[in-house]
């Protein structure tokens, strides 16, 4: 029984000691961490719980296009800061030069260099064609989580022109929606010779104008260069005559060069030329030289609102223009600008974040496309700002988001961004709005029926040759180099396509 006692005693001491030792432990403990608190829980390492730590900041590779700014790590800096506090992300913007952008991003996206975003379009790094070729991630998921803002502020038939086999590929600017071409005029010779050019609506409705200013003006070419007259059809394919007619109803393709429409435009052309209404070296003619020197009465442009101010700014005399046909939405009107995810990323939420955030915040928008306040721009009133002459930042505007969200310029409009939205809302939609062809098939006609085109085409749209003699021998070209084949496949595809809708 003593032995029993003396163990069970000494089980009692050892216990005592160990909650004095551990008492001991815990008041060293507040003494070492210089306050009353309860010091914050460590792992072995000393470390906090991974929990607990913020995580690392995630960049983003932005490739877009226009021209290196001087300041342009200045702000991105600026932006950066923003967006960590937003989303903990950053943004490394590398800006390549207009005339080199599609070269080097198909180099890039081809060889799978590194990049999460890139500016794509129907006119540089082609989108459709890059989404067929995978170099785009397949956005409709994401969209739908991560971008539910950029589905609210973006006018629905942005996106649905510009899918590509059913599925959204890139995120379009939110800018005017449709095409209008117009006549656009030197007002100050329209005035001269009291032209009204109200009634400039066809092309062969400018004959009595050019002739008028030619006879006052001998040493003006009224028509400066190569217009590439308007022809009522929606184009299947960039740059090849193959498509349907505006106002089609059965919507059978057709070859556009072998249309009553395009010879009638090219005859107009080659009567003009011969009066002397163009420059003998039109065809090949580069530049808008004519601008400059105010030697010009009109030529063919595509139109937004307030545009007629804008190029009246930038050429320092008054321009006015008049419309050839109603506001249309084409595909590649709907595709004219666009920001992608790289197929190749590892970061697809937050790129999509960031896109959502590009084109919902006003700040960040701004801060991108202006610059910083003080530095690169005078704010003037809450939406209103004026840029500071040879800054050192100047982006172009519409390659980089949601510009509705853009301060106005001091002798902007006060309703220039409602008057975009009502020029979206009176648009109709294009036959082909939609539609978007796969030429896997027929890349080796294409590419024969293109030299075809690059042979014929600017000499016949400007009247440098006789179509009655040419226009037969460039149809027959076209068809010897495959366009029929091409045709057909567009048809099948297109019958397909109306069929699903």
């Amino acid at each position: 029984m003593v032995a029993k006692s003396r163990k069970s005693m000494l089980t009692v001491l050892v216990f005592m000691m160990i909650a004095v030792a551990a008492l001991a432990g815990c008041s060293s403990g507040k003494e070492n961490s210089g306050s009353g608190e309860k010091p914050e829980p460590t792992n072995n390492a000393g470390e906090k719980p991974a929990a607990e730590k913020k995580e690392k900041p995630v960049n983003l590779i932005w490739y877009t296009i226009g021209g290196v700014q001087a300041d342009q790590d200045k702000v991105i800096a600026e932006v950066n800061k923003y967006l960590t506090e937003k989303i903990n992300a950053t943004i490394e913007m590398k800006v390549l030069d207009w005339g080199d952008y599609t070269q080097k991003m198909q180099v890039i996206a081809a060889s799978g260099e590194p990049f999460d975003i890139a500016f794509t379009s129907s006119w540089a790094f082609n989108y459709v064609e890059s989404a067929r070729k995978g170099y785009f991630y397949e956005l409709d998921a994401l969209l739908d989580e991560y971008g539910k803002g950029i589905k609210e502020v973006l006018d629905p038939a942005f996106l649905e022109g510009s899918k590509v086999s059913g599925h959204n590929y890139a995120i379009p600017t939110n800018k005017e929606l449709p095409a209008q071409a117009v006549w656009r005029f030197n007002k100050n010779l329209a005035d001269k010779y009291n032209l009204d050019i109200t009634k400039a609506t066809t092309l062969e409705s400018l004959e009595p104008m050019l002739k008028a200013v030619k006879a006052g003006e001998p040493d003006v070419y009224p028509i400066p260069s190569n217009i590439d007259p308007f022809l009522p059809f929606d184009y299947a394919l960039e740059g090849l005559p193959i498509g349907v007619p505006l106002n089609t109803t059965d919507f059978k393709v057709v070859n556009v060069w072998d249309t009553p429409e395009a010879k009638q435009m090219f005859g107009t052309m080659h009567k003009y030329y011969k009066a002397g209404y163009l420059p003998p070296d039109v065809a090949v003619k580069q530049g808008n030289e004519h601008e400059k020197t105010g030697k010009w009465l009109v030529d063919k442009q595509h139109t937004v609102p307030f545009a007629d101010i804008l190029w009246t700014d930038s050429m320092q005399y008054p321009i006015a223009s008049t419309p050839i046909h109603e506001p249309m939405v084409f595909n590649w009107s709907v595709t004219g600008s666009l920001q992608a995810i790289s197929a190749q990323t590892k970061y697809p939420e937050k790129a999509m974040e960031f896109l959502n955030l590009l084109n919902t915040d006003a700040h960040l928008r701004n801060l991108l496309n202006n610059g910083i306040e003080g530095v690169h721009y005078k704010k003037l009133t809450e939406d209103t700002f004026e840029p500071i002459p040879d800054s050192g930042y100047s982006m172009p505007a519409f390659t980089l988001g949601n510009m509705f969200l853009l301060d106005k310029l001091a002798n902007d409009p006060a309703d220039k961004w409602e008057q975009y939205k009502a020029f979206n809302s009176s648009a109709t939609n294009a036959p082909l709005l939609g539609f978007q062809f796969d030429p896997t098939s027929v890349m080796s006609e294409i590419a024969n029926v293109k030299n075809a085109v690059d042979e014929y085409g600017n000499a016949l749209k400007t009247g440098s040759v006789n179509p009655d003699e040419i226009q037969p021998k460039a149809v027959e070209k076209l068809k010897a180099q495959g366009i029929d084949k091409i045709m057909a496949e567009v048809q099948k595809q297109l019958d397909e396509w109306r069929a699903s809708k």
